[in-house]
């Protein structure tokens, strides 16, 4: 009875969980890997193509219709009109795809297909369009769905020219299709009538003249354009080449500085990702681009071309403009000056690491390609990051105590030696300051003690010391290029510009003494300062009274001043405490970490532009301090702060953060072991990668160097000591091994009770009354261990009777799949043509799809075909986790300096 009953309650669960998915659709969604996924090879579901769902808004199902590739490398397309002679506008892509079937996908948008009935061989000479196709969607290796911005649509239908959409599917191996299933792989598109405020389209770089050298070791192809449109704001962007690929970077260059749009390694998913930074592109701009190469392994000169043998440079950007001025896509084929390039950012020469589980291979297996190995690892040390790197602390590095009070500074001069600014005997308490900021204990005068204190960073050895007799508060601290030190003093509500010769000489000072103000003469409690390394301008952040960083020339000149930037067209948030400031100088600009926001903002530092947020939930809602590193193409590194917002308990641990640049990605999160972080006030990196962080409560500096994670050491967690694995490879086989049962079939003591060992079971040995016991508990907890055993049998016994129903149900299914139900290809006519500079065929005019990836292994000569990447067919386990829905945020148009 036991066992029917739990029949009947695996059998209840079963189909509770089926008609979850049926009745929820968000369900469904958050599992599309696993259901939408798999739908493209049932082609037996009559499937409705349109749907609408209001008199709005509706769906497009665009599907091939079941078909059996015979040859690999086959390239299929169909043609789909636009189901409204009116203006539409799509506002959702939703892939319906497998790795394990389709190479890739790609939607075009046309007003004359090749073909407008069933479908055709497009990897040949027909192509997609007859007029000029324009990419619009791009799917690879499982990419989860693509959602444009909030009031971004692509515009079809209408006098727009895009009368027809157009699906290509590049199906890679056609081992996949032995069982004869057929594929009905395609997209759905969400669509709306109404009209977006805002249009999405693409801009297309691509290079038409680079030469690969054989054997050399780099080779850059640079593309640059002056952008001459309407405004565009880019929200994602797409890189793609083919093996010899390994960087492709693309950037906007407004008055000598360089922005980065993306950044990626064509080795990844060549799918679209979200922009680096949000910015704008105005006419006059320059849009400019490079796709690093290596020719080493090749024996012959590589081209530009279509065919497996030849290359691909091309980076798109998807960006939005104005409805009222909007252009749905524009390209970029220009070689880029050796002037202007000469200026490009370091990070765009720099490989991005690729682990061989997310390479992809630009071959098949049945035909494997030498060149897509020899890149798995970048040759130059310096190029790769080191991935078990971690932070530890460093206890009693300094050799001799340093004698200090609140430290509130840190800095580094061109020696590498570390510069403690702190505040001796003077404390910031609840009296120090009125609700004004007014500071109210100049009684106690300024600080007899040495504030500023030179050490080595290596040993702790004071090297000398200064600023006796000068501040009373002492808060930011940071050098110029000449040594020179620029400090704050919130009491004072002053910046100071002091020689570092030890002689306290002021050599320029910014503010009035115990004045504070929110004028350009005045400050009120003004945090840090950052110097433009090439320039000499100086940047200050004010402060804990005004919420606005400040711009003057190296002689102390006002120049300008902005408050916070956002990436939400509808709102602003103020800086609450611009904290602590950073000054990229590889990036030529300025990252503010505004403290009680808990986030930190970067802006252009000659324009006050706004470039980019990073708020992450581990800050917990405060960011005390950051330092940049251009290490690895750029690191941020921040400590977070006791919350200052009231509530009770700190959420988030205190602790630094290492964050890469670009991605916005935290790569590690460090504290110290031998002490606990109180108030983690600055920070400072060195060029060796040493972090310092200066503790405001514990009136310390806590030194931390990389050490491996991936180091074989025994550590005590709990009390109980634990061999952590030398190697990652290792860890991984011991979490496949099974694992050893430790029976504990009572409550045990706590653990702490458990490392005291007792004075009784020392000093006498077990007494015979107490062994006959323990010999009694075993022999029950054995007779519980076989009772426990036989339950559990007879429970799985229906579980596994479901299974085997549910694989026969599935294997019936599969036979439902006959030979005379393989449609046979038949291929149209062709047309030819010549394009322009581009070794190969193409269809009529200047075909876009010819410039975008092709595959290893392509037996034609042409570029009608489009690729993505190079061959998935091998599925990553990693990929084929639930991935969720990637959302672009799009950005307003940047606010002026105020």
């Amino acid at each position: 009875m036991g066992i029917l009953g739990c029949g009947v309650l695996v059998f209840a669960l079963f189909f509770q969980c089926h008609s979850r998915s049926v009745q929820n659709p968000m369900f469904r969604f958050k599992r599309f890997q696993d259901n939408a996924w798999s739908d493209p090879n049932d082609c037996s579901r009559t499937r409705q193509p349109f749907v609408l769902s209001n008199p709005y808004n509706f769906s497009l199902d665009i599907r091939i219709p079941g078909v059996i590739p015979t040859e690999s490398d086959s390239y299929y397309c169909m043609a789909v009109p636009v189901p409204t002679s009116r203006e539409a506008y799509i506002v959702d892509f939703v892939p319906h795809a497998s790795m394990d079937t389709a190479h890739h996908m790609i939607l075009y948008g046309c007003k004359t297909p090749y073909a407008t009935q069933g479908y055709w061989d497009c990897g040949k000479e027909p192509g997609t369009c007859r007029d000029q196709p324009k990419i619009m969607y791009a799917w690879a290796r499982n990419a989860p769905p693509t959602k444009l911005p909030k009031d971004v649509g692509f515009k079809v239908g209408g006098d727009t020219k895009i009368n027809y959409f157009v699906l290509q599917i590049h199906y890679g191996d056609a081992k996949n299709f032995r069982d004869h299933h057929r594929d009905c792989s395609g997209l759905t598109l969400r669509m709306t009538s109404k009209p977006q405020p805002f249009i999405a389209g693409m801009y297309l770089m691509m290079s038409v003249n680079t030469v690969i050298p054989p054997g050399k070791k780099v080779t850059n192809a640079d593309i640059a354009c002056t952008y001459t449109s309407s405004p565009m704001y880019p929200f994602a962007f797409r890189t793609h080449t083919h093996s010899l690929g390994k960087v492709v970077s693309g950037y906007r260059v407004r008055n000598g500085q360089w922005t980065q749009i993306g950044r990626q390694s064509p080795l990844l998913p060549q799918a679209f990702y979200p922009a680096t930074n949000s910015i704008d592109v105005k006419n006059g701009d320059i849009l400019a681009a490079r796709c690093v190469f290596t020719g080493e392994g090749r024996t012959t000169i590589t081209h530009i071309g279509g065919t497996s043998n030849d290359e691909m440079c091309n980076f798109y950007i998807m960006y939005y403009m104005d409805n009222s001025h909007a252009v749905p896509y524009m390209n970029c084929g220009d070689d880029g000056s050796s002037e202007l390039f000469q200026n490009i950012p370091s990070e765009a020469s720099i490989p991005i690491p690729v682990s061989p589980d997310h390479m992809m291979s630009m071959k098949h297996e049945s035909a494997p390609h030498k060149d897509s190995v020899e890149l798995q690892e970048p040759k130059r040390d310096e190029e790769v990051l080191d991935q078990g790197a971690h932070l530890v602390e460093v206890s009693d590095w300094s050799e001799a105590e340093l004698q200090l009070g609140q430290v509130s500074g840190l800095a580094l001069n061109s020696n590498g030696d570390l510069i403690i600014f702190h505040r001796g005997d003077h404390k910031w308490g609840f009296n120090s300051f009125d609700f004004n900021g007014i500071y109210q204990q100049r009684d106690l005068g300024p600080i007899q003690q040495s504030t500023i204190v030179v050490v080595d960073p290596v040993k702790g050895k004071v090297l000398k010391a200064s600023g006796r007799n000068m501040f009373y508060m002492p808060h930011g601290i940071t050098t110029d290029k000449d040594d020179n030190y620029w400090v704050t003093d919130v009491a004072l509500h002053q910046v100071f510009k002091l020689s570092s010769d030890g002689k306290d000489r002021q050599l320029l000072v910014l503010g009035e003494a115990f004045e504070p103000g929110s004028d350009k003469k005045h400050f009120c409690q003004p945090t840090d300062v950052a110097v433009d390394p090439v320039t000499g301008n100086v940047y200050v952040s004010d402060g804990y009274c005004n919420s606005r960083i400040l711009k003057f020339s190296s002689e102390g000149k006002y120049i300008s001043h902005w408050g916070a930037g956002s990436s939400d067209r509808k709102r602003r948030v103020s800086f609450l405490i611009p904290h602590s400031l950073a000054f990229l100088p590889d990036k030529r600009e300025l990252c503010v970490a505004d403290r009680d926001n808990g986030r930190i903002q970067c802006f252009m530092a000659d324009t006050g532009e706004f470039v980019k947020e990073i708020k992450k939930e581990q800050f917990g809602g405060e960011v005390f301090a950051i330092a940049y590193s251009p290490a690895q193409g750029g690191l941020i590194y921040a400590v977070n702060g006791v919350r200052q917002d009231g509530q009770d308990g700190q959420v988030e641990p205190l602790q630094g953060f290492v964050i890469n640049y670009s991605t916005k990605e935290i790569l590690d999160s460090f504290s110290p072991e031998t002490q606990k972080f109180k108030v983690p006030h600055d920070i400072v990196v060195t060029a060796d990668g040493s972090v310092f962080v200066g503790d405001a409560a514990s009136d310390s500096v806590i030194k931390f160097v990389q050490s491996e994670k991936a180091e074989h050491r025994s550590v005590k967690k709990g009390g109980i000591e634990v061999q952590e694995i030398e190697e990652t490879e290792t860890f991984v086989q011991a979490n496949l091994k099974p694992l050893p049962k430790f029976s504990a079939p009572h409550p045990v003591a706590p653990v702490q009770k458990i490392q005291e060992p007792s004075q009784k079971q020392h000093q006498q040995p077990l007494t015979a009354p107490e062994a006959k016991e323990t010999t009694k508990t075993a022999a029950n907890q054995s007779a519980q261990g076989v009772s426990t055993a036989i339950i559990t049998t007879l429970l799985l016994i229906p579980l596994v009777v479901v299974i085997a129903i549910g694989a026969f149900v599935r294997w019936k299914r599969g036979r439902m799949y006959s030979d005379d139900c393989q449609v046979k290809l038949e291929p149209s006519g062709s047309t030819g043509g010549i394009l322009g500079k581009i070794r190969g065929k193409a269809a009529g005019s200047l075909n876009l799809g010819n410039f975008f990836a092709t595959h290893k292994g392509y037996t034609r000569h042409g570029f009608d075909r489009l690729s993505t990447e190079g061959s998935d067919l091998e599925k990553d386990d990693e990929d084929g986790t639930d991935s969720e829905n990637e959302e672009y945020s799009a950005p307003p148009p940047p606010m002026s300096s105020s």
